[in-house]
């Protein structure tokens, strides 16, 4: 599971965490929001993560991640 600064990356921290996805934190949930990117998964009321495959797939696959990433998951599982 990743955190949302270890997706879209932080300077606050040292050392910085560079982004996977570079974009704001404003424009990621606006692609949750809309379906560009993948939904979270509440852990704790104050603990929002995203899974690791579905950032990989967005990252490798982009638009198309979600189609892809239902052909890469094994018959039966």
């Amino acid at each position: 599971y990743l955190r949302l600064r270890q997706i879209i990356g932080t300077k606050k921290v040292f050392p910085a965490i560079t982004p996977i996805v570079p974009v704001s934190a404003a424009s990621w949930w606006r692609g949750v929001k809309n379906g560009k990117y993948p939904k979270p998964v509440k852990l704790t009321m104050r603990t929002t993560v995203w899974r690791g495959i579905e950032i990989w797939a967005l990252v490798k696959y982009g638009p198309e991640w979600k189609e892809m990433l239902q052909l890469e998951v094994p018959e039966g599982e």
